[in-house]
């Protein structure tokens, strides 16, 4: 493998995850359609090398974000195990559902998303919110910094009972689809949970790595996991994630709301042309 190669998969891995680390994405809805349209990788070559950047961006922005004080660890253990169970249940429904029909559904689900995210403009704050009981028992209300503003804000986690639903949705459509949750997790922790968009994407973040560390034992035991291919996409994650996570903490919200929808709208297309059997690029995976 040439210089220039390594250092083209050490760019595109820094690109995609600084993107996704400020938005709380997984970074390999971005690098695994780009390694293997225009690197042309093996699509179970290029999951492997995603797993280990989506490992790599969540710790790399880890830091940053828990020093920031806006990664909400409290309810990111709670909804961790409805998004576990959800990609239980949807490995075991592999092959039930088929693909074409997924992807439509994927499609409508965040163009829906995109919908409820834009209808809301601006975060709420404690002061002026109701207390939701269970929320409140499991201390999960909290305050960030908001270095735009240049002052705290309050909130509190609303309907956790509903949040937790659509975190087994959330886990049940990623694990079917092959696809980080994190485009599902952002939508519903901001329109069902009412959280900042800021904590949404920063606890979401923190939620993808433990996700893909689960699966990167399977993808490693079957040697999926090459070397050559996951080293420099993984430091080139690192140092995206941690970019991601500073942009993230001084843009101001109600930017990266729209900014997150515009990447909701993006994808909702590649959903539907998946759904409809088109290939962009001519890709074969």
């Amino acid at each position: 493998m040439d210089t220039g190669y390594i250092l083209w998969l050490f760019a595109v891995s820094l690109g995609a995850s600084a993107l996704g680390g400020m938005l709380g994405m997984a970074s390999g809805i971005f690098i695994v359609p780009i390694l293997t349209v225009f690197g042309h990788l093996d699509i179970h070559i290029a999951v492997g090398a995603s797993i280990v950047s989506v490992i790599a961006c969540s710790c790399g922005s880890a830091a940053p974000f828990l020093r920031g004080r806006l990664t909400n660890v409290r309810l990111a253990i709670v909804l961790e195990t409805a998004t576990t169970l959800g990609a239980l249940s949807g490995v075991m429904m592999s092959g039930l559902i088929p693909v074409p029909v997924l992807y439509f559904i994927f499609a409508v689900i965040l163009m829906l998303s995109a919908q409820q995210m834009l209808a809301r403009r601006s975060d709420p704050v404690a002061a002026t919110a109701s207390i939701d009981p269970r929320s409140a028992w499991l201390c999960l209300d909290s305050r960030y910094p908001d270095h735009a503003l240049g002052r705290e804000i309050e909130y509190r986690v609303h309907r956790i009972g509903l949040g937790m639903s659509l975190m087994y949705c959330a886990g049940l459509i990623s694990a079917l689809l092959g696809i980080g949750s994190g485009v599902l997790k952002i939508p519903a922790m901001d329109t069902a949970l009412r959280l900042p968009i800021k904590v949404s994407s920063a606890t979401s973040n923190f939620m993808i790595g433990v996700t893909a560390a689960a699966s990167a034992g399977a993808y490693f035991a079957r040697g999926e996991i090459v070397t050559a291919i996951a080293a420099p996409v993984a430091l080139g994650s690192v140092v995206g994630a941690i970019i991601g996570a500073r942009v993230l903490m001084r843009v101001a919200s109600d930017k990266l709301r729209v900014l997150f929808v515009v990447v909701l709208a993006v994808l909702v297309v590649q959903m539907l042309l998946e759904a409809w059997g088109v290939r962009l690029f001519g890709a074969s995976a």
